[in-house]
């Protein structure tokens, strides 16, 4: 079946190019060029993943990124010309799985959606993991903590697997960051940190599960003292 996927970006000759370009590699393409109307083309249409420019003429694309994120789980890749950090860690904050800047070069986003469809789609192998309260069906893509389901977008879910196979055993981020993106470690690149702040949050009745050992990276772990 073709996956579909919504390009929301005003810029009309570069949406022209990135539709063409991916239809071209089998995808089913709509295309919208203002803010107002894609969480009703979301809901109607539930696309397979969406590619959301942050500078749209009506409405902020974070604000776009917001409303979507009320209750739609699908993966969201954001383009931006601002070079400023703040803006794309508020995307990245806001439930955004992952980002790229202009000019976009359309083999690399093309590798980007690749890598986010990837993940997004279920195991074939049958997998579960539990660390401590936290339970995971990787196959089916949920999580669970005591028992009730964590709402984790795409990339908090892969996240949180990456994690729990190696609970015990520190993580560098550099590591994590190539494994969840497809692309190697960027010093910048602060995504790994928005993504750890993020699942923590959703951990809270047991935040200190994912630990921070500086210098180094990420390390998952629970014991009962830790409740």
């Amino acid at each position: 079946m073709q996956q579909k996927i919504l390009i929301v970006e005003d810029d009309v000759p570069l949406a022209s190019l990135l539709s063409e370009y991916m239809l071209n590699q089998g995808y089913k393409i709509e295309v919208l060029h203002a803010g107002a109307n894609v969480k009703k083309r979301v809901v109607a249409g539930q696309p397979d993943l969406v590619i959301l420019d942050l500078n749209l003429p009506d409405i902020s694309g974070l604000d776009v990124c917001r409303s979507l994120r009320e209750g739609w789980r699908g993966p969201i890749l954001m383009l931006t010309a601002m070079k400023e950090d703040i803006d794309i860690v508020t995307g990245l904050e806001l439930g955004a799985d992952d980002y790229l800047g202009k000019p976009v070069a359309p083999r690399v986003l093309l590798a980007r959606v690749r890598a986010l469809l990837r993940r997004s789609s279920s195991d074939l192998n049958s997998e579960m993991l539990e660390v401590g309260p936290v339970t995971i069906d990787v196959p089916g893509r949920i999580a669970s903590l005591e028992q009730v389901i964590l709402d984790l977008t795409t990339t908090e879910f892969d996240l949180l697997v990456l994690l729990a196979r190696r609970a015990g055993r520190v993580q560098k981020r550099n590591i994590l960051v190539e494994e969840l993106r497809g692309i190697n470690f960027d010093t910048f690149d602060r995504s790994i940190d928005v993504l750890v702040s993020r699942l923590r949050r959703k951990l809270k009745k047991h935040g200190n599960m994912i630990k921070t050992v500086r210098g180094l990276g990420y390390l998952m772990s629970f014991s009962s003292e830790e409740k």
